[in-house]
Formats: structure tokens, sequence, C-alpha cells
């Protein structure tokens, strides 16, 4: 799927949509997210060696894995119940190319639970469990 095409599942939006491409496989998903120097997270995060934080890159694990799932995300957001298990390997820098690959480890109901890796030329910069609740869009408070 395209940027675009990602768009009809993703409530995501720019700047925080932090999927560039996601392909469906045998059990899992593939996502990419070019990290072009640009992003409004990189402007002090820091100014003279820019870092994608890590927090930032759990959001493209989560965003890349949430589409294990997107027939289920029409008309549904997908909100964050757990972080567990993330670690940090190696620094991603403007240039980067991540790669994501995501499965499901549990799912009940409303709940899924997945397993990532975020990996830049073949080596792993994050992985972990991220756990998310698929919330009805009219449940949700739009003050």
């Amino acid at each position: 799927m395209t940027r675009e095409e990602l768009k009809q599942y993703l409530p995501h939006r720019e700047p925080m949509l932090l999927v560039d491409d996601v392909a469906e496989e045998e059990g899992c998903v593939r996502g990419h997210y070019r990290v072009t120097g640009e992003e409004f997270f990189l402007k002090g995060h820091f100014p003279s060696y820019p870092v994608v934080p890590g927090v930032i890159l759990c959001e493209i694990m989560a965003q890349s894995g949430s589409l294990l799932v997107k027939d289920q995300l029409q008309g549904r957001t997908p909100l964050y119940a757990g972080i567990d298990g993330v670690r940090f390997k190696q620094a991603v820098r403007p240039g980067d190319t991540i790669e994501v690959v995501a499965r499901i480890v549990s799912r009940r109901q409303a709940l899924v639970q997945i397993e990532a890796e975020a990996t830049v030329d073949g080596h792993r910069c994050a992985s972990g469990k991220l756990s998310f609740m698929l919330i009805d869009n009219e449940k949700l408070n739009t003050k």
C-alpha cells in the first residue's frame, strides 16, 4: 500500500503519518519510513546531531503494525494500551530508511498486541511489544 492508500485505514495525517508504504506478507506486515531530516521532531532532538526519538520509533512501529488489523480500522482509532520490553539498539538519523516487520502476538476483542522490529540497513534499531485498543470513533471525545 502506498502512503495515500494507507490514509484509507490510518487516522494519522501529516506531520504524524509516519509510514510511507506497507506490504502484507504471510502473518506479518513490512512497512517503511524514510527519514528526510525535515521532520518536526528532529529540529530540537538534537540540533547538532539529529536523532529520531525513541518514542517516534515506537510510533512508526505501531502505525505499521496496526495495519495488521486494517479491516477493523474503518470507523475506529487505534490508541496505545501499552509498550512492553522495548529496546533501542542504534540511532536513526536523517537519510535512513526504517523497515518495520510486525506480527500479532495476541488479540482479545478490541485489544491487539503486536511484536515489532525496526531496522535500518538490516541492523536492529528498535524492537518490542506494543498494545493498542481499537476505539470506535463515535466514542471518542471530539471537543
